[in-house]
């Protein structure tokens, strides 16, 4: 069957790479797409990077799978955007679109009405999402960011859906496996799972670091994944696991109570319990400090590391083992 998304497609056995321009209303942008189309059938996987802008490792590593997979290796279909916020990755460099302001993984599926990051939101559900027996998000992270590698998933009332994701998430071979509260939100991943599509999200490297090792350690679980869902063969020259995949739950998720100066007492690996100081934001203008503290017990599993701060920002995210 031929594969087609927009102006592009790829007859069974051949790969196509091009750019589709996408209408947001006060401009358009090129979304580029890389189609691999398997000389055998089998299901369809979706893969995005460039969700956020400073988040580099998604974006190299879904980039060079592009150019590494060829369609006589794939059973089934294989669609790969490299770059899905060309808005914020190219110009905004953070999570915001510097179009109007909006994350973009928080308002999925979309709105075609809407103002340019819902419109694009839109555009990339329907046209690249919607279509995947599999998908997966690929973050690190960003710029301003500490963090840990995990892969990360939504359950929902769908106990099968729900043993699908779990087996992909484990399947990518990292050591933690965040299990969400639910699959609410704006989230891409939490949307793929309200329609009942398995989808993961990957977390890997941070501090905005693109280096080789972190875009092989991406790469490597990206070829465990595809092999695990039937689409490829054994992957050779792939780094063994080292450590058998574990369920973690969230706790909690610390916020800015003001706009400031943030100097961290704890740093994101760090265990701390409910109540204990993890830094402070202090006012540039007149030295008044906001001591902040956790809000629940657990590992912090990623971080602010930027030293400026406006309120409502996240400075740590919390979790801990299931078990």
């Amino acid at each position: 069957m031929t594969l087609t998304i927009g102006p592009l497609s790829a007859v069974p056995g051949r790969k196509t790479r091009g750019n589709i321009p996408v209408d947001l209303g006060p401009t358009t942008v090129d979304i580029p797409l890389i189609l691999v189309n398997g000389s055998r059938p089998g299901p369809t996987v979706v893969l995005t990077g460039g969700i956020h802008g400073g988040e580099f490792v998604g974006t190299e590593a879904a980039t060079r799978l592009g150019g590494l997979l060829e369609s006589e290796d794939v059973s089934g279909q294989v669609v790969i955007c490299p770059v899905a916020n060309p808005p914020a990755v190219y110009d905004g460099r953070l999570g915001k679109s510097p179009l109007d302001g909006v994350n973009i993984n928080r308002v999925f599926p979309g709105d075609k009405e809407g103002g340019p990051t819902e419109r694009l939101a839109a555009w990339l559900f329907e046209n690249v999402i919607s279509g995947a027996d599999a998908y997966a998000d690929l973050h690190s992270g960003a710029i301003d960011e500490t963090l840990l590698d995990f892969v990360g998933y939504r359950p929902t009332s769908d106990e099968e859906l729900d043993a699908k994701t779990r087996a992909m998430a484990d399947a990518v071979g990292y050591e933690r496996v965040l299990r969400g509260r639910d699959a609410q939100g704006g989230n891409t991943h939490a949307a793929a799972a309200r329609q009942g599509i398995p989808a993961i999200l990957i977390e890997t490297g941070q501090l905005g670091d693109r280096g080789p090792d972190q875009t092989r350690t991406l790469l490597d679980g990206l070829y465990r994944l595809l092999h695990h869902l039937g689409i490829t063969e054994a992957p050779q020259d792939v780094a063994p696991v080292t450590a058998q995949p574990r369920e973690w739950v969230w706790t909690g998720s610390v916020t800015s109570p003001a706009a400031g100066l943030w100097y961290p007492d704890a740093v994101t690996g760090d265990e701390v319990t409910e109540g204990q100081s993890i830094g402070s934001v202090i006012d540039p203008a007149d030295g008044t400090e906001h001591k902040v503290t956790a809000t629940a017990t657990g590992r912090i599993l990623y971080g602010m590391n930027g030293l400026t701060v406006a309120p409502g920002a996240e400075l740590a995210a919390l979790a801990m083992p299931h078990d």
